[in-house]
């Protein structure tokens, strides 16, 4: 699967359930060939913001979109790597804030 076509399944599958992609498409298609290279890399599209073990296991919650993804858009409007954004987010309603880290450290730890 290419980035592209990455994109238009991503896009039909999670606009409907309210997370959109950052209107800046040059980031997103980043971030989309990051998901890309990580399922080559470890068979699992695990977060590019993030550093991957390797363990699909350990991974888990950061194969996106991760499990912080939900309470990162309630909260501030974005996910951890601004990947997904609420419409608010994408119009400007809603003021960037930087995301923290929402990943337990012992997850970092490997």
């Amino acid at each position: 699967m290419n980035v592209e076509q990455l994109y238009e399944q991503l896009k039909k599958n999670q606009e409907p359930k309210g997370y959109f992609f950052n209107k800046d498409k040059a980031l997103v298609l980043e971030l989309l060939e990051g998901l890309i290279a990580n399922k080559d890399r470890y068979g699992y599209m695990s977060c590019p913001c993030r550093l991957s073990s390797g363990d699909r296991d350990h991974d888990k919650d950061i194969i996106c979109p991760c499990v912080y993804r939900t309470a990162d858009v309630e909260e501030f409007g974005s996910c951890y790597c601004s990947l997904y954004v609420s419409d608010e987010w994408n119009s400007g309603r809603v003021e960037k804030k930087y995301v923290p880290e929402r990943r337990p450290p012992e997850k970092l730890l490997f």
